[in-house]
């Protein structure tokens, strides 16, 4: 005897489980399981309706996981990737602003703890900043060692 097919519902819980998902993530994920149409928008809803489906809770949860290694760029990007509200994320990146100096000093300071020797180093490590989402004056104030707080 076979084994019945997840629901859609339990396939959205089984995500859910692992971390936080947004809906537009979950119609990306799911919507290849839906049957009929409209289905899978039911399901969202339910969910969204019991809380289990909180977009404040995905900002919380992004900023939590990834503020500490990346600058406000790039986390506005990933949290425009997960299909959030436009206002939302305006709001965690300029949460993100106000700390991004020091963080992008912290993640300077762990990878390579000194001054640039020359200016090849430098470019390196301006480089290195900028993949992480730092932006260009941050970038400037760290790798120069100016305006310490």
């Amino acid at each position: 005897m076979a084994a019945s097919p997840i629901s859609l519902t339990g396939r959205a819980l089984r995500l859910l489980s692992t971390r936080e998902h947004s809906r537009a993530e979950l119609e990306r994920k799911l919507a290849k399981f839906e049957e009929e149409p409209g289905a899978l928008a039911k399901v969202l809803d339910s969910l969204t309706t019991k809380d289990f489906i909180n977009e404040g809770r995905v900002v919380e949860s992004v900023l939590y996981r990834r503020s500490a290694k990346l600058g406000a760029q790039r986390i506005k990007q990933e949290l425009k990737a997960k299909g959030l509200e436009p206002e939302a994320v305006a709001e965690a990146v300029t949460l993100l602003r106000a700390s991004e100096l020091e963080r992008a000093r912290e993640v300077w300071r762990k990878k390579f703890g000194t001054p640039p020797a020359d200016a090849a180093e430098r470019g390196k490590q301006m480089r290195f900043l900028a993949s992480r989402g730092f932006g260009g004056d941050t970038i400037h104030k760290v790798v120069s060692g100016g305006d310490e707080d």
